[in-house]
């Protein structure tokens, strides 16, 4: 994106699709159907992931800057209930990758050789141990990275015992195996993200998956649907009796809008036959004074 393509967008999303007076570019609203409701939140995964090995492409739905500077400005006003949309929407997403990460599971238990449930157990150790120096020496570069030196080398100091820890339970394992299992590289699949992961990947391995944007994005996407999950329920009953409500009084002013119809109709029709009456009765007495006059002239005549 040029510089001047990246200015615009920033001010989209200060102004909105207001700014300049250009509403008549925008075709739609951010209240439109077309309009991803989990961009406006910042939590589409489609952004989140993008770049990353499990890129899923672009969204289906419109992402636009100014429509969420638009879409802030009228949340402040009017409650839209989009968090509800976004709850629905990430946890379809998350629980397609839990069943892929299953899946994956199941192939490993097919092609790795079959461990006994004391080995297995010995293995976990060593693999959360490894997730934990994988996460603190990703925090840890973060930090320097960050210019907070200090809390950068309390975490190495932390990093420093896990890893004690960890060379003892691969001691463990090793022991409880023949040499030529051991050698063979054991996977395991990672909870957050579905990548696999080794029981001999080394502390670089582990920092680039941990501190990777794929992890971040899916630990980003679970913490975000936790965060939104604890109101779920609430709100998408709020938001159900809202609707409802609106339902009823859009029900009411057409029911309204009928009855008052039908008043004008029937007053119309009683004006229509009280001016038909009025026009026979004026016919009548026209006709009778003609009559009259008639029987008047032919007796002067005689």
């Amino acid at each position: 994106m040029s510089a001047r393509n990246q200015m615009r967008a920033m001010v989209d999303q200060l102004m909105g699709t207001g700014r300049n007076g250009e509403t008549s570019r925008y075709q739609v609203q951010f209240n439109d159907q077309k309009v991803c409701k989990s961009f406006l939140l910042y939590c589409c995964p489609h952004d989140t992931l993008s770049s990353t090995r499990m890129d899923i492409g672009e969204c289906p739905k419109l992402h636009d800057n100014a429509l969420r500077a638009d879409f802030k400005k009228a949340q402040q006003k009017f409650d839209h209930y989009y968090d509800v949309d976004a709850t629905e929407h990430l946890k379809a997403f998350i629980s397609n990758c839990d069943r892929r990460a299953e899946g994956a599971r199941k192939r490993l238990l097919e092609t790795q050789e079959e461990l006994t449930a004391e080995v297995a157990e010995k293995a976990n150790a060593v693999h959360e141990l490894a997730e934990k120096i994988g996460k603190k020496l990703a925090k840890a570069e973060e930090l320097g990275a960050q210019g907070l030196v200090d809390d950068s080398l309390k975490l190495m100091g932390e990093i420093e015992d896990l890893q004690k820890k960890k060379k003892e339970a691969q001691d463990i394992y090793k022991n409880a195996m023949p040499k030529s299992s051991y050698l063979r590289k054991q996977l395991r699949v990672c909870d957050v993200c579905s990548a696999y992961l080794g029981v001999h990947d080394s502390d670089q391995r582990l920092i680039d998956h941990f501190g990777g944007k794929l992890h971040l994005g899916f630990v980003e996407i679970r913490e975000k649907l936790s965060e939104l999950e604890k109101n779920y329920e609430e709100r998408h009953e709020a938001r159900r009796k809202f609707y409802e409500q609106e339902r009823y009084k859009r029900d009411d002013k057409r029911s309204h809008r009928s009855k008052s119809g039908d008043q004008n109709e029937h007053h119309r029709r009683s004006r229509s036959r009280s001016r038909h009456s009025r026009h026979c009765s004026r016919s009548h007495s026209r006709s009778q004074t003609h009559k009259h006059d008639r029987r008047d002239r032919d007796r002067r005549r005689y």
